[in-house]
């Protein structure tokens, strides 16, 4: 029964301001319809016709309305009888004690009607009344009066209802609640679908959320034995790992109000907006405890203090950080309220921010391992119409390096490239494809390229796989291809192992199999090109990080430049001497060179081989690892069955 009384109460229709609208524009026409007291004046008629009436004597009097020109005529009872004027009774929509007119006309001048009339008066036995008058309507008058004000009132309300976001702005875009939280809120009443389920890999961040989300659920588990509820929680990683996914796999799971925003939506062009909407923010979230905010991408307000010396002490960045380091752990308290951020530059976030008692854990989401990548392909997979004999651990080796959102859309470009194929499931081939486009680009088999070339390129790569063949560290190769592809001419995947240390000789080693590609040009044409780009920009990149990170040099010693911080206290100056700077310098330049010709020591060593394997590449285009085993023999050194690509621009 309440129910049916709760159901006949929300039918009732709401107050509308339009209604007022409404209202106004009926009294108008109202006004304007009845203000003459309803009457119709349907019998109009002209100047001759009315002198006519004049001359038989049907006239008793004239009203004639000077300011509209206008000629009211009322007749006599004896020319009502007549046939002629029965029509012209007039009729009226509501009651009126005032006489009403049988015709009305307009005349031309004034002077020229005057004449016709007097003349035609001076002819008759019983004088018509001529009467002159000015009619006004007063509450025409004071409307048209009041209309501009109206007009501009309902103009002013419309605009401020657009810029209130009655027309689907949100609330941050509400020009009288610009300083409210422009969070969204999800709660048992929405329906959010991923849960934990769906979350593969990140054990140990899904199970440090998952205890954040049982404490809220089940606090007293907890305070029995004197423990306090986190104040918060920062999700720190590379883009792609699921940091975001998490997040939102807490609103599906907890039975609590969980608040969600962009560091972004804190900061406007106004003054002071960004500290507002963190005090909106924490007031709504007070008011619904226990209750979650999640703030994606915290670094766009949480960057360090005081970088900047332009800024100056007002800066709004600055400001917004103040408040949200005040609510989370001021002199005020949260009871019940976990704030959960995520970023994947914590190195540059504010060391107050970062501190006990704000972010009391930080949660590191790395890139998926072997197995992890496994489950996530498990995951992402279940949409899609696979053949059965689809092999996950082979997908989840041929993908190292790989985050949660690059393995999604591997899938999702193996589901393309099977449908553009015309299959009816997607197989393994539709995943290396996926995998080498993702990687290399899109191929370009069109692309023209001179014998002169394409030949250089095939050296190119096959030195390239010949160096890597042969040393023991370096990465095996799986597939060598002088298809253009993306940027690159020509590409080579590999086999590497993923390691969690690195050796030296093991980056070493991978720096002469880089080099292989110029070495084989040097060998073979005695000539170098451009090709090597991609390989010398990353075996400078190796080699500077071996003298200036890792402390792998000999002539520089167990010392690092490196600041993994973010802080560097040096500003515009090098932390080391300009003999140290050319020293460095010259073992760079010594570690690459060296390798170089450690490269074409190898070649030389196996020309005829290496020969071969080009001829073979020329004539086919693409080669595999079986390729290799004909021409070099089976490799002896062990390594892990993963992929990734090698590139060779020119």
């Amino acid at each position: 029964m309440a129910n049916k009384k709760k159901n006949i109460k929300d039918n009732k229709p709401k107050f509308s301001p339009y209604w007022i609208y409404g209202i106004l524009i009926a009294l108008f026409l109202g006004f304007q319809l009845f203000g003459n007291g309803g009457y119709q004046e349907e019998n109009i008629t002209t100047p001759s016709d009315f002198f006519k009436f004049l001359e038989e004597g049907d006239v008793a009097k004239i009203d004639i309305i000077k300011n509209t020109r206008v000629a009211k005529v009322y007749l006599t009872d004896e020319a009502e009888a007549k046939d002629i004027h029965k029509k012209s009774k007039p009729t009226t929509l509501l009651p009126t004690a005032t006489d009403l007119p049988n015709y009305k006309f307009e005349f031309g001048d004034l002077q020229n009607f005057e004449n016709k009339l007097n003349e035609i008066k001076d002819t008759l036995d019983t004088q018509p009344i001529v009467s002159y008058k000015t009619e006004t309507n007063d509450w025409t008058n004071l409307l048209m009066g009041i209309l501009p004000f109206i007009l501009l009132i309902a103009v002013w309300i419309f605009i401020m209802r657009r810029m209130s976001g009655g027309a689907g702005g949100g609330a941050g875009g509400q020009i009288f609640n610009i300083g409210k939280s422009k969070a969204k809120l999800f709660d048992q009443n929405t329906e959010v679908k991923t849960t934990f389920k769906d979350v593969a890999g990140l054990e140990g961040a899904k199970e440090e959320v998952q205890e954040i989300v049982d404490f809220l659920k089940f606090p007293e588990k907890y305070t029995t034995l004197g423990g306090k509820i986190p104040k918060g929680a920062l999700l720190v990683g590379p883009p792609g790992t699921g940091k975001t996914l998490l997040a939102r796999a807490v609103a599906g799971e907890a039975k609590v109000p969980f608040f969600s925003l962009s560091g972004s939506d804190f900061v406007e062009m106004f003054v002071g907006v960004g500290a507002s909407r963190v005090r909106d923010l924490f007031k709504q979230a007070k008011e619904k405890s226990p209750s979650i905010i999640f703030i994606d991408e915290i670094d766009a307000i949480g960057r360090a203090r005081g970088k900047n010396a332009m800024s100056g002490s007002n800066d709004e960045r600055e400001n917004t950080l103040n408040q949200l380091l005040t609510e989370m752990d001021g002199f005020g308290t949260n009871a019940n309220v976990i704030v959960l951020a995520a970023t994947n530059r914590a190195d540059i976030l504010d060391k107050a921010l970062m501190r006990a008692g704000r972010f009391d854990r930080q949660i590191f989401v790395d890139l998926p391992d072997i197995r992890e990548r496994k489950e996530i392909f498990e995951v992402h997979l279940r949409p899609l119409k696979k053949s059965k004999d689809l092999d996950l651990d082979f997908l989840s080796k041929q993908t190292p390096g790989f985050s949660g959102a690059d393995i999604a859309n591997v899938c999702n470009e193996a589901a393309l490239i099977a449908a553009r194929n015309g299959k009816k499931s997607v197989d393994k081939q539709d995943f290396l494809d996926a995998v080498d486009r993702i990687i290399g680009g899109l191929e370009k088999k069109n692309k023209i390229i001179t014998p002169s070339e394409k030949k250089a390129v095939a050296y190119h790569e096959a030195g390239h796989a010949t160096v890597s063949w042969m040393l023991e560290h370096a990465a095996p190769l799986v597939k060598v291809t002088i298809v253009p592809r993306g940027r690159s001419l020509g590409a080579a995947w590999y086999l590497p192992e993923e390691r969690l240390i690195v050796r030296p000789e093991q980056m070493l080693d991978e720096m002469c199999a880089a080099l292989g590609g110029r070495a084989a040009e040097k060998v073979i044409f005695n000539k170098i090109s451009t090709g090597a780009l991609s390989d010398l920009e990353k075996v400078t990149k190796q080699a500077r990080a071996m003298v200036t990170i890792y402390g792998l040099s000999d002539k520089i010693g167990n010392l690092t430049y490196y600041d993994s911080s973010g802080q560097n206290e040096y500003g515009f100056t090098k932390p080391y001497s300009e003999q140290t700077a050319e020293l460095i310098d010259k073992e760079i330049s010594n570690i690459i060179e060296t390798q170089y010709q450690r490269a074409i020591k190898l070649l030389e060593e196996n020309k005829d081989k290496l020969t071969e394997l080009a001829e073979v590449l020329l004539e086919k285009e693409v080669i595999f690892k079986d390729n290799l085993e004909k021409i070099f023999g089976e490799r002896n050194f062990n390594s892990e069955d993963t992929q990734t690509p090698e590139t060779s621009e020119k």
